[in-house]
């Protein structure tokens, strides 16, 4: 909203909701462009969280025993493989697709915060979600990845 009060202030009002629409949808795409650029330990440490939405570190949930991802480079590889896997079937997507997928599945945003983030109806929101997972699901099937 500052984003629009400080770039548009001096537009009609009948311009002021689109306008607020393209600047969000447009900071959240940003959003998720730097999030490709996060190191690789954040992402390898995110895929150990338990799902709780506590504060715990993910180091101290991890297994001690000498077969754990981090003291196995086979391991560690297989991991880093998947993840970069799955990222890039992700960008394959189309945009509303991923923005419906990401926002979902990554943000853990319900349907209804979805459809208001995207500006479209909650149908289409379900729609984009069902079409991503069955686009992704077959893509990474069709490399021999099953999760």
């Amino acid at each position: 909203m500052l984003k629009l009060s400080e770039k548009y202030g001096g537009r009609p009002a009948e311009e002021l909701p689109l306008l607020f629409q393209r600047i969000l949808q447009n900071t959240i795409r940003d959003f998720y462009r730097r999030q490709k650029v996060r190191s690789t330990w954040t992402t390898l440490l995110s895929s150990f969280s338990s799902g709780d939405d506590d504060d715990s570190d993910p180091l101290e949930s991890m297994p001690a025993d000498s077969n754990s991802t981090f003291g196995n480079p086979h391991g560690s590889l297989e991991q880093s493989q998947l993840i970069a896997a799955i990222e890039k079937e992700i960008e394959k997507l189309p945009p509303r697709q991923r923005e419906a997928f990401l926002l979902r599945y990554w943000e853990e945003l319900d349907i209804a915060e979805t459809a208001t983030a995207m500006g479209c109806s909650e149908g289409s929101v379900k729609t984009h979600c069902s079409r991503a997972t069955h686009t992704l699901a077959t893509a990474l099937k069709a490399k021999g990845i099953e999760l």
